[in-house]
């Protein structure tokens, strides 16, 4: 069968870059899904973007859906004709609706009775017919949450449509989108190549477009750039900041990339990095430069969309664009030091955390003395913890952290040390907020840590204290991630902290701000829903997980260890029985009504079996004991696999359910008491 190569391009005005990655990917597999479900085999298929276009290429596609066979099912005999074996209306509708007469029509004879029965060939469409369309349901299902008209035209898109090219191979393909016809034409770079460029084969789309200074491939244009960039920083001695986000924005925008580095005085260099950075990145988009020991260079890499004769000039206009940026930065470093972090206390009155649980200074002194309760657990400075928690909230009335928010607490640190505070507080400070995002740094230190659990547990409390947890995907005051966060920062940093205590210990702090009465077991719950996503990050077994959720240990680090025993557990050769064992044990005691002895009585003991299983367990438990003391729950596990064998044996030829009501409850009480010494670390009968 005939292929050739498949080309789609939309041009456009310039494409919102944040949005530009997500566009394409959503034309490309919607124009891939269209393709599969319309029967067109290809061999590859991949996407372009560039900040003026969208364009899927798809190569040796069929020309045509190959044929197929129809049979369309018509009325039943006994309708079809009436007593004189005339044709019915029904009969004669169908005939005509498949453009045959009823005489012309076949017999479909089947167990059930007789049809009428047309079978035909039908055609498959070509490449030319099917795609006009696939290309507008595409277009029509692209993610825009802001569609802009544009002239006199009513018709929609994210930004005014210029071009539109559908080829196959050297034909155009004849269609309309978006108000725009298709042609061979596609725009050049706006500024290197005026007017349009002529497509003479779909096969060689990059090729002319980059002899019209477009690089095409967004993937092959952002490598080109991170190379780029890492050269030019290298040349100067140092290594590039590059973030994801923004390399991903910079390839947005750029068709024809160009990498130059800029310098700004030195000066600036007396304020902290951070915000320099920020400034840098978020407001001009450019790469900022460390040097080899770590420390921010006077240099900025920037790219440029264009190829200018006279580089110098390019170079010179964003050195003066960013160096009122960094005056900005300057000038709120050298104001803010004017005032003391302690001194900003009273303002923080002015600003409201959330309308019935009062205003960031009410929220300060909340979590002030709950990180000092916490370091009190911890057995550190309370008095350090109390006050970085007081001025926690401060630096958010500074100039700085009002015009680049994503230095808050990195400032607090700063200003914390201009202020003469101790190092551990200067820290905490910067530490409340981590971490930020999945995989983000922990506190450095466990004052840190007080400061930035007691922040997010006090929001987790205060919100569902006034009956406003996440729904569905609306989760305001972010608590999920919050939550996470503590169960890291426990876990992680080996804190032996208890999150019932200091849940208890912030509804207290709270007073009578809230009208949750559940509000204890609601935070708790939400909090230990956590550790399921927690854990199966870490490819944790969901059974296992469920397994020690059964026994709602509200300690995080003591969840954490009671996980790793039992996934540890789940991969010995007696788990499954062991488990099974737990199950129907469980099972019959469900059924039991009446009341278990105190302990197992030997006397009682009738059968070899029962004997051997009573002694067997007296002896591990008591080997298990001191494990279980020091919370070494792996070690209990594997002593308790031990059991297998006397249990098998057990179940195997005792009758547990005697007739003697005795004997019966007696049985009942040791493998109770077996089961509990399991259930004691986690509910083992769950594991699959």
């Amino acid at each position: 069968m005939t292929t050739e190569t498949l080309l789609i391009e939309l041009g456009t005005e310039e494409l919102p870059p944040k949005a530009l990655s997500k566009l394409a990917t959503v034309f490309f597999e919607q124009i891939k899904t269209q393709l599969e479900s319309a029967d067109l085999g290809y061999e590859t298929i991949k996407w372009f973007a560039s900040p003026r276009r969208l364009a899927v290429q798809v190569n040796a596609l069929v020309a045509k859906q190959a044929d197929k066979a129809v049979e369309k099912r018509g009325p039943a005999v006994n309708v079809a004709f009436d007593a004189d074996g005339n044709p019915t209306k029904a009969a004669e509708g169908w005939a005509r609706s498949n453009g045959i007469t009823v005489a012309e029509a076949d017999r479909l004879t089947t167990d059930k009775g007789e049809w009428l029965l047309h079978k035909a060939v039908q055609a498959g469409k070509t490449v030319h017919e099917l795609i006009p369309a696939i290309v507008v349901n595409a277009l029509n299902k692209l993610p825009i949450p802001k569609p802009m008209r544009w002239g006199a035209e009513r018709i929609q898109f994210i930004r005014p449509t210029h071009t539109l090219t559908m080829m196959y191979g050297s034909e155009i393909i004849a269609g309309e989108a978006l108000g725009v016809q298709s042609s061979n034409q596609l725009q050049g770079h706006r500024f290197h190549h005026k007017g349009l460029v002529t497509l003479d084969h779909a096969d060689n789309y990059q090729s002319v477009l980059e002899s019209a200074f477009v690089i095409a491939d967004y993937q092959q244009r952002k490598a080109l750039i991170e190379s780029q960039v890492a050269k030019v920083a290298a040349d100067i001695g140092g290594n590039a900041i590059v973030d994801a986000d923004l390399l991903e924005e910079v390839t947005s925008i750029n068709e024809w990339p160009v990498t130059l580095v800029g310098t700004f005085d030195e000066e600036f260099l007396s304020v902290p990095a951070e915000p320099l950075i920020y400034s840098m990145q978020d407001h001009q988009k450019y790469f900022p430069v460390r040097d080899n020991n770590g420390n921010l260079m006077n240099k900025f890499i920037f790219v440029a969309n264009i190829e200018s004769k006279e580089p110098q000039q390019v170079i010179f206009g964003n050195e003066k664009v960013i160096r009122p940026r960094l005056a900005d930065a300057e000038f709120f470093f050298k104001t803010d030091k004017k005032q003391s972090l302690e001194s900003r206390l009273t303002t923080l009155d002015s600003v409201l955390f959330q309308k019935q649980l009062g205003t960031l200074k009410d929220k300060s002194e909340r979590i002030a003395q709950l990180s000092q309760f916490i370091a009190e657990q911890l057995n550190e400075n309370s008095a350090d913890a109390y006050r970085a928690g007081l001025l926690s909230k401060t630096d958010l009335m500074s100039d700085m952290v009002l015009e680049f928010p994503q230095v808050q607490g990195t400032m607090g640190k700063y200003y914390a040390q201009h202020d003469g505070e101790s190092a551990a507080i200067a820290q905490a400070l910067e530490d409340q907020y981590r971490p930020r995002f999945s995989g983000d740094s922990l506190p450095e230190a466990n004052i840190g840590c007080a400061v930035a659990i007691a922040d997010k547990i006090d929001s987790l409390v205060g919100i569902f204290g006034i009956n406003q947890p996440p729904k569905g995907d609306k989760d305001p005051f972010a608590l999920r991630r919050a939550a996470i966060g503590v169960i890291r920062i426990i876990i992680e940093k080996q804190l032996n902290l208890d999150l019932s205590a200091l849940i208890s210990r912030s509804i207290e702090l709270f007073a009578d701000k809230l009208s949750n009465e559940n509000t204890a077991s609601d935070v708790l719950d939400f909090v230990m829903g956590r550790f399921k996503a927690f854990y199966q990050e870490q490819n944790i077994n969901v059974d296992v997980i469920q397994a020690v959720l059964a026994k709602k240990p509200s300690a995080p680090l003591d969840f954490d260890k009671r996980i790793k025993a039992v996934s540890y557990f789940s991969q010995l050769a007696e788990a499954e029985t062991l488990a099974a064992a737990n199950k129907r044990v469980g099972n019959i005691l469900a059924k039991f009504d009446g009341e278990l002895f105190q302990s197992f009585n030997s006397e009682l003991a009738t059968e070899a079996e029962e004997q051997a299983l009573a002694a067997a367990f007296a002896e591990i438990s008591e080997k298990v004991a001191p494990f279980m003391a020091n919370k070494d729950y792996q070690a209990a596990l594997t002593e308790l696999a031990q059991l297998k064998a006397p249990i098998d044996t057990f179940f195997d030829n005792v009758m547990v359910m005697s007739d003697d009501e005795a004997v019966k409850t007696n049985r009942l009480t040791l493998l109770n008491q077996v089961r509990a010494c399991f259930f004691d670390i986690a509910d083992i009968s769950l594991l699959q």
